[in-house]
């Protein structure tokens, strides 16, 4: 028999029209149900596993924001920039700093290369970092693309963010040019880059093939023991996609643990359906968070258990998991959370969970480690302390939302904002969301 979980509000993925949704507990899985008076009904997949989507979902005390930099005119998600509906404040703002790539992916969400050339110049960058310090205070950022090394500039962009006061500036990258050029990437180090997001599909070159176009590993490798030279700490992300890499992901793992305490953590992505890929997916097509939960404990061989992953605070429990780790550097994980049964009368302040949010995120996907002490311990309490702070190991995913799943409760919970060319703060999903013939509610405005 059908259940239904909740109800919410959706996007007609033909038409970008908000429409009622449910959540409907059927024997597959949980399915988010909607129905477009123009377009008919659409029924997406969007939880399968082990974990119950009633025992994962957090319940919050919202924040809301204080300080709008947009009005309400037509409602969420239509008036984002951000608003006074949006419920959470930025942990990350993320700043594209040109739309040019070395690379032609056939999962992208920027959709990299197919538009018009696009770069900001270091006055408009330094306008988007006033907006965001205006709204949002000092939070996270990231530097995206496109592909953010191709500009020969981008220490200075770091120069400018850091001198605004901002504290963690991390880039998003495929790690080809900071692989290539030494010279390049001790630049970013000495303008005060904090940590590398690493384009990281797999450790087999045919999983690269097929979703960046060409054999990838060895450059990847080439990016991260340039990171470990110049230590700077970095988190491995891969596109996670059924039939394509989903079989890899113990391995990924694995690798990553290799590279430690370089390798501060690795955030996986289950695929989304948008930018460069904006066809209409069927359920094979998708990866649940349960169901990326069950395989990792699967693939490691119980090494990571998925009670050991957990609902964040910060965005929407349905966005997200991660977990914390300690690495001893003998192959051996020691978990450092562990989820907890939920009552049905808990709740979590959001406001708190932004702020360790940021904290975490600053803390440990950098790598602050002076390299003369790297090696050098003094008696067995120094030595403890030195291997849990630097033992640290993140395990996370982000299930980002395209126009099939899209749920509005999500985008307005939601602490990942992109800076639009006018300087606003867009929800990342619903930044990135297309319709099926790829337009979109505020890319194409860029």
């Amino acid at each position: 028999m059908n259940k239904l979980i909740m109800k919410t509000e959706s996007l007609c993925p033909l038409c970008l029209r908000l429409i009622d949704a449910e959540y409907i507990e059927e024997d597959e899985g949980v399915y988010l149900v909607k129905n477009c008076r123009q377009h008919g009904e659409f029924k997406t997949l969007v939880w399968k596993g082990k974990t119950k989507i009633e025992d994962w979902m957090n319940k919050k005390i919202r924040n809301f924001i204080k300080n709008p930099l947009t009005s309400i005119d037509k409602g969420c998600p239509y008036d984002c920039g951000l608003c006074s509906e949006h419920r959470q404040t930025t942990c990350t703002a993320l700043i594209e700093v040109t739309n040019d790539c070395n690379l032609y992916c056939s999962f992208c969400f920027a959709s990299a290369k197919d538009k018009e050339f696009h770069e900001p110049t270091l006055k408009e960058i330094e306008f988007y970092f006033d907006r965001i310090k205006k709204q949002s205070g000092i939070c996270n950022i990231q530097l995206s693309g496109g592909e953010p090394t191709v500009r020969d500039d981008l220490g200075h962009i770091i120069k400018i963010g850091k001198h605004k006061g901002f504290e963690f500036i991390q880039i998003n990258t495929n790690g080809i040019r900071i692989g290539q050029d030494e010279a390049y990437l001790k630049e970013l180090k000495d303008a005060g880059l904090s940590s590398v997001y690493l384009q990281f599909d797999g450790t087999e070159d045919e999983i690269f093939e097929s979703i960046r176009g060409r054999k990838l590993l060895k450059e990847k490798i080439k990016a991260i023991k340039n990171c470990i030279k110049y230590n700077i700490g970095l988190v491995l992300v891969p596109v996670i996609i059924p039939g394509v890499n989903d079989h890899n992901i113990g391995d990924m793992i694995n690798f990553a643990l290799k590279y430690t305490p370089t390798v501060r953590g690795i955030h996986f992505q289950p695929v989304s359906y948008f930018g460069r890929t904006a066809f209409m997916p069927e359920d094979k097509d998708r990866i649940s968070l349960p169901e990326l939960m069950d395989k990792i404990e699967l693939q490691t061989k119980g090494a990571v258990k998925a009670e050991n992953l957990k609902a964040a605070s910060c965005e929407n429990s349905l966005c997200s998991f991660n977990g914390s780790f300690i690495f001893d550097g003998r192959k051996k994980l020691k978990p450092a959370t562990k989820r907890v049964n939920k009552c049905g009368c808990d709740t979590v302040d959001a406001a708190e969970g932004a702020a360790k949010a940021k904290k975490f995120v600053a803390r440990n996907w950098k790598l602050d480690i002076p390299a003369e002490r790297k090696y050098k311990m003094g008696n067995s309490w120094d030595k403890l302390i030195n291997e849990i702070r630097i033992g640290k190991f993140s395990i996370s995913a982000m299930a980002f939302q395209d126009a099939y799943n899209v749920d509005i409760e999500r985008i307005k919970d939601c602490c990942i904002h992109v800076v639009s060319k006018e300087g606003n703060l867009i929800p990342f999903c619903i930044y990135n969301i297309t319709d099926i013939g790829g337009s979109s509610l505020y890319r194409d405005k860029v």
